[in-house]
């Protein structure tokens, strides 16, 4: 890391450590001021006109040295651990929680993860689970092992870690979305589960080392597995439960959510049966479910190692290196795409509208757009 970037990862984590910051303001400090360093170094009257800061955080403004101070301790202390760092700005931030409102600005990683693999499913369920359940969690995860995705999940007891267990007894790359700081596991029981998963996969939580648990911080960390998640399948949940509250955020967040039906007289099924009623989930009855919803099915066809990029010759040249990184990726947020070419949204959605309208490309949901040749 160089020492530009290394002072601007330093400013960036003193910025997060600011109390009652919430992921909102956060990002419209760095979208304003451009980064952390410059929130801390800009004159009181610009600085005053950032949208939604309040007299109470601009005087935090006079702590910067004692932000600093324990944001280069808690790097330190991370280094040590083997513990990487990601923030909300940076290359390295997962890109499925950038479109995200409440995504944290910081989060934190053990293992060796990819933060932004091609393909992702989250599997959640109840710590109660059934022996049909943990079956069912064995079996969605063998029929989606061809298709190689990261397996999300919390690490829970129950559905979580027989999730975790089996995409490692399979060798797919598995992320467990913590609920503590990376140096508590919990529950304990599932040390061994945790340390297996480094090696492909591994741990990620948004609490700084050394935060205390709280029981709230779980029901916090169900966000960031729904965010990740190109599609969650719950597999088994009571009428409440935070199963369910995964779900119900990665509804709000336009992903695919499926649930697999169950008895209608079981307890742990009622969560299942009336996300599906309330069409909130679709039906899980296969692996052709998650294969039609994200496209998978046609991704060895149009998107194949054959796919050729159409005729581009009337088009102008952003719009060719718009279509390009998108034939490449297949699927890109809009904010991505803005932040990765160096175009701004605005001129962006114009020339994506003008390539939709040609046919090239298709919007789809959580401000995405795919690559489709239909001309």
């Amino acid at each position: 890391m160089s020492k530009e970037q290394s002072s601007k990862v330093l400013h960036t984590v003193a910025l997060s450590l600011v109390p009652k910051l919430g992921p909102s303001i956060f990002k419209t400090i760095i979208s304003y001021c451009g980064s952390a360093e410059n929130f801390f170094t800009l004159p009181q009257g610009k600085a005053a006109k950032i949208p939604g800061i309040g007299p109470k955080l601009l005087a935090h403004r006079k702590s910067k040295d004692t932000y600093l101070s324990e944001a280069a301790s808690l790097l330190e202390v991370a280094a040590k651990k083997n513990i990487q760092v990601h923030c909300y700005p940076d290359s390295t931030f997962p890109d499925r929680l950038r479109g995200i409102p409440d995504a944290p600005p910081i989060l934190f990683t053990k293992g060796n993860l990819n933060l932004n693999p091609d393909r992702t499913v989250g599997i959640v369920g109840t710590r109660n689970a059934s022996r049909y359940g943990k079956n069912i969690t064995q079996k969605i995860t063998e029929d989606l092992a061809r298709f190689q995705p990261t397996i999300i999940s919390g690490l829970a007891y129950g559905i979580d870690v027989e999730a975790h267990r089996a995409a490692l007894s399979l060798n797919l790359p598995t992320i467990g979305i913590m609920g503590s700081d990376l140096e508590t596991i919990y529950p304990a029981a599932h040390a061994a589960t945790a340390a297996q998963m480094m090696e492909n996969g591994g741990l990620l939580s948004e609490f700084k080392i050394g935060s205390k648990l709280n029981p709230m911080n779980f029901p916090q960390r169900n966000r960031i597995i729904a965010g990740l998640s190109d599609a969650l399948i719950v597999v088994e949940a009571a009428k409440k439960g935070g199963a369910l509250i995964t779900a119900e955020i990665a509804y709000s967040y336009n992903r695919e959510v499926f649930a697999v039906p169950g008895n209608l007289q079981a307890k742990y099924s009622e969560g299942c049966n009336n996300l599906i009623r309330s069409m909130k989930a679709g039906i899980y009855m296969g692996v052709k479910e998650i294969e039609e919803s994200l496209s998978w099915d046609k991704e060895s066809g149009e998107n194949g190692p054959t796919a050729r990029l159409p005729d581009t010759s009337n088009l102008d040249s952003i719009e060719v290196k718009v279509l390009e990184r998108l034939f490449e990726k297949n699927e890109a947020e809009i904010d991505w795409l803005s932040r990765d070419m160096g175009i701004p949204i605005a001129e962006l959605a114009i020339k994506l509208l003008n390539l939709e309208f040609l046919g090239f490309v298709k919007a789809i949901p959580g401000k995405k757009y795919q690559w489709t040749h239909k001309p």
